[in-house]
């Protein structure tokens, strides 16, 4: 049997850059601090989920693209976690994605051929249920295997979810579990319990499509998928674009089976890991307490706490809800299976005080 998980070093969004060092690597990109254009409606100055830019028919047309190492074993299951999580970005900026091209990593030397063509197959399905064309890609011989797909999608400039867009009063709507990171850990090391890993898996082949259109109906004005960087990473990042902060309910997090009982087994990835760190001066205990990476006073509040650092693959969107359609948006998300949940609401900034409170 082919266990993809061993042919990776890191697996699935884990594996990004880090944070910190995304954004130095951002701020010296050309272009950064230039003049601005006025057919690039947004780019990668507050780390937005993908880059928007106008077309000849007034519609914007929204750029990303997306890689991943294997996290799980199944070629087929990996294709589409990798395609699923692709087209994530394209979702979390308020728009629909239309075309694709598949970016392959692979060496028949190491893997047969047939297993590549598994992997597109996952991809495929998880297009077609998406109606996003696949129209063409690009391949690298690499032992270590990897595979995404650069995608194409519309929004009306009118209706684009951006980083700068969140504001003070709105209600903060995740609309999947966390937890993919450390599943990926345990699936790795063969502890992970068939029934959870199944539902790891199911989460991360779960299209953000139908959540997409129900924050649509709902007001949502800014929002990003739940990555690599984990919930406060990415969190951090709508704050900064908008100048605003947040209160979370860490009781509130919706969680996949199993991972805190891994988690308190040490079963974490690096990229977890190096999150929680990196956010340990933008967060803070309601109770006053300072949030420096050390563990916290109860060990359920530190489960809690790291969960929401985890790196995920193809997690969930975080929605920014006007508080009154908060409620609704919640119910019309668990109609479509999602375990969506309020965790917690958009607040004024105060200077001198981390942006993130944790209760």
């Amino acid at each position: 049997m082919i266990r993809l998980t061993e042919y990776a070093r890191g697996g699935g969004c884990a594996a990004k850059l880090r944070l910190n060092e995304l954004n130095h690597v951002l701020k010296h990109m050309p272009g950064a601090g230039g003049a601005p254009r006025a057919d690039i409606l947004v780019d990668h100055s507050f780390s937005d989920d993908a880059a928007v830019v106008h077309h000849a028919a007034g519609r914007g047309l929204v750029l990303t693209a997306d890689v991943i190492a294997p996290l799980v074993d199944d070629p087929e299951a990996f294709g589409a976690i990798a395609a699923t999580n692709s087209m994530s970005d394209v979702w979390a900026m308020g728009g629909e994605p239309r075309f694709a091209l598949n970016l392959v990593f692979f060496s028949d030397e190491v893997l047969g051929i047939e297993v590549l063509d598994a992997i597109l197959a996952g991809a495929a399905k998880a297009c077609d249920a998406a109606g996003v064309a696949i129209v063409g890609g690009h391949s690298v011989r690499d032992p270590e295997v990897k595979f995404g797909l650069s995608v194409t999608g519309e929004v009306s400039p009118g209706s684009l979810w951006s980083n700068r867009k969140a504001k003070a009063g709105q209600a903060l709507v995740l609309t999947k579990a966390l937890g993919t990171g450390v599943m990926g850990q345990a699936i790795k090391k063969r502890v992970a319990g068939e029934i959870a890993a199944a539902a790891a898996i199911r989460s991360m082949t779960t299209l953000n499509k139908g959540a997409a259109e129900v924050g649509r109906e709902h007001g949502v004005t800014s929002a990003t998928d739940v990555t690599g960087f984990g919930l406060l990473g990415h969190l951090r990042n709508i704050l900064h674009g908008s100048g605003v902060a947040a209160r979370l309910q860490l009781d509130q997090l919706p969680l996949l089976p199993e991972a805190k009982d891994h988690l308190r087994n040490e079963i974490c990835p690096a990229g977890s890991k190096a999150n929680r760190a990196y956010v340990a001066n933008l967060v803070r205990w309601a109770n006053g307490d300072a949030f420096t990476g050390e563990p916290a006073n109860s060990e359920e509040r530190e489960l809690l706490a790291s969960l929401a650092c985890d790196a995920q693959t193809s997690g969930g969107l975080l929605l920014c809800v006007p508080a009154e359609r908060a409620a609704a948006c919640v119910a019309a998300l668990r109609d479509q299976g999602l375990p969506a949940a309020q965790i917690g609401e958009v607040v004024p900034r105060t200077d001198g005080v981390p942006p993130i409170e944790l209760a």
